[in-house]
Parts: C-alpha cells; structure tokens; sequence
C-alpha cells in the first residue's frame, strides 16, 4: 500500500499550507540528488516527499485526498500526483529551494550550477472524442500528435548575453541607494544557451516540427470537458530544456438511447398498453451490451427500474452508477372500429378505473427517490 501522504512528510492532518511547504522542503533538501548521489532510496524518497507536496499544496486535491485517500486519484495520468518525474519535480517546485544549493542545482532537474534554468517547452492541446462505451471501460488511444522535437546535429553554446546564467542582472541608482534586478535573459529565453550549429530545416531554436503518434490511457469514468496530461508529449525545448505536456480535452460522443448523468445512466422504455398489463420480458441498451429485464403484469407508467451497477465506473474508484429505466406506457393514437369497441367496454371496468395506492409514488416523489 502506498504511503499517507501526510506521514511522508512528517505533519498532521490539520497542518497549515505554510506547515506542509516547510516540511516538503526540508524533506526535499534531506533527500536531494545533488546530495545523495547514486543513491537510489533517497531518490525514491526525494519523489515521494514531491508527490505528497504535489496533492497536500493544492485545496482541490487536498479535500479529494482527505475524504477518498489514494483512491480519490486511480486511474492514469493527469488525476494526481503520481508518476512524477525529476523534471516535473524541478520544474513545479524548484522554487521552494531557494538557495539551498547555492541558488541552484546541477547534475539533475531544472537548474543549472551557474543559476540557469532548465526552460520549458510549449504545451499542445488536443480533443478526444469518446463513445460512453469508452467511457464506461476505460480506453487506450493513439493519436498522431505535431510536435517541435530538438534537430538532429544540432550544438548549442553558452549564450554571449547572459554567459550561461539566463538572467541578465540590471543595477539601477536611486534615491535610496543602488537596487539590483533580475530578469530573464531575451536572447535565451533563460535557458543559459544560444545555438550553435543550426541543421538545414530547424528554426531559431534548433527545432523542427516531427509527427508522432502517442499512446494516451484513458482510466473509466471521465467526462466532458476534462483535461488529462501526457507528460513530456508537448513541444520541445532548445538546449538541455524539458518538453512541454500534451493536454487532452475530452469530448462525448451522444449515445443513441443511453443519456448519462454522473455515474448514472438513464433509459426511456415505451411498452404497449397490452405489455403493461399482461407483463412482458424486455430487451434493452446498456453499456457493454443488451440486458433483458422483467415487467411485471400491471406495471405503470412513470415506474423507474433500478439495474445496480451497470452504469459508468467512478471516476475515483468507488464502484459504478446505476442503470435506471424509465417506463412509459404508449398510448395508441389511431385505433380502428373494433379496437375502439373495446376500448369502451373496458372504460367502465372495475378494473380499468383508476386506483392509485399510497405505494404508487408521484412523479415528483419518484424523482426525489431518484436523486436520493
């Protein structure tokens, strides 16, 4: 099982974000590469005290995390805070470090011995179109992506402007003594390098535009208009710099009879008025595949039958919704003379007049049942 986040970094479940940033970065200073080098544990746990920060310093997934645990992110890629690597790690929360390794760190991640820093590349954003059959098992897709990928041949140097730093330092005098200010270098765009031998079909950065196909995994239960991330799988960065991130916006597509709402599913069944007094066996659209149900004889319109477990699977790993079928008897609107003739015989049967029982619920109160 995996670790409580809060047990990794050493702080109680009602700590402050200023309480958990201060233990991810004492944490994170005990267990850093440039520190421990080769040291494979203290690596392992260098990315452990960055997940549980990644979680703990967010409120949204904060809360997720307090009334789920891990389970409140299973299922892939872009939902929490696992798989990070040395790059995310440096490039999210190189900040907390401060001067720690003397303004810098060199060997891994996002900053150089000299104060460079590793620059990102773009971010790409793509659509993806999902059945609810997807949607409700999970799915692997591969898309062909364009994305800047570093030239082959290519050589970068240090860049004449800021001599590998990526910050150009301006000291101004004023009334109240000389106040000196960083920014980012603009012939480097902070990277600390310039190109150097550029190949034929690279742009200004020493990048070209390649066509990939990335394989995007896609856990059950997602919904329209959420955004997973594909780590790495964005444009390209000149020099040593980290690849930007695919992001995937998820779009739906409508189901012929099927209509979601959560993690439930919901079904119109239109049955005779002869079915819905002599009973029937039915057959009906689920995810996955038909289901037959059972009406029992004298069953009313409005009824909504409840099949447990065949809607979507939770998003966060707690079961699935319900399937629930609506029943509506149809009412015939032509009829011809014989079954008009019946039709008024029947009218003044005991058994054709209306009876409701307090068992049979309103429409309003089955919807409340519904939502309940």
């Amino acid at each position: 099982m995996k670790e409580d986040y809060y047990e990794v970094l050493g702080v109680s479940k009602g700590a402050s974000a200023a309480e958990i940033k201060k233990a991810y970065r004492k944490k994170a200073i005990e267990y850093h590469p440039d520190k421990n080098p080769g040291d494979t544990k203290a690596e392992e746990m260098f990315k452990k005290a960055a997940e549980a920060y990644e979680v703990l310093s967010d409120p949204d997934k904060k809360a997720k995390y307090d009334q789920f645990g891990h389970a409140a992110f299973e299922g892939g890629a872009g939902f929490g805070g696992g798989g990070m690597n040395m790059d995310d790690i440096f490039s999210q929360f190189g900040d907390i470090f401060g001067s720690a390794f003397g303004g810098g760190f060199s060997g891994f991640g996002g900053f150089g011995g000299g104060g460079q820093r590793r620059v990102k590349g773009s971010n790409l954003r793509i659509r993806v179109k999902l059945t609810l059959e997807e949607i409700a098992n999970g799915v692997e897709k591969k898309v062909k992506v364009r994305r800047k990928v570093q030239a082959e041949g290519v050589t970068y140097k240090t860049c004449p402007t800021c001599h590998g730093s990526g910050q150009i330092t301006k000291i101004t005098n004023t009334i109240l003594g000389r106040m000196q200010t960083a920014t980012t270098c603009t012939t480097c765009g902070g990277s600390g390098q310039s190109i150097d031998k550029r190949p034929s079909g690279a742009d200004a950065q020493g990048l070209k535009v390649s066509e990939e196909t990335v394989s995007i995994k896609i856990p059950p239960g997602v919904e329209e208009g959420m955004q997973l991330k594909v780590s790495g799988k964005g444009n390209a960065a000149p020099g040593n710099g980290i690849s930007g991130d695919l992001l995937v916006a998820i779009e739906t597509v409508e189901h012929d009879t099927l209509k979601r709402e959560g993690d439930n599913l919901h079904y119109d069944l239109y049955i005779s008025i002869s079915e819905a007094v002599l009973g029937s066996s039915k057959e009906i659209d689920a995810v996955g595949g038909k289901v037959r149900i059972k009406l029992e004889p004298g069953i009313q319109s409005g009824k909504i039958l409840r099949l447990r477990g065949k809607g979507i699977s939770s998003l966060n790993g707690y079961g699935s919704g319900d399937l629930l079928v609506h029943v509506n008897v149809w009412t015939p609107k032509e009829l011809n003379r014989e079954q008009k003739e019946f039709f008024e015989r029947m009218q003044n049967e005991e058994n054709f007049i209306p009876k409701p029982e307090k068992s049979d619920k309103s429409f309003f109160e089955k919807v409340k049942d519904m939502f309940s």
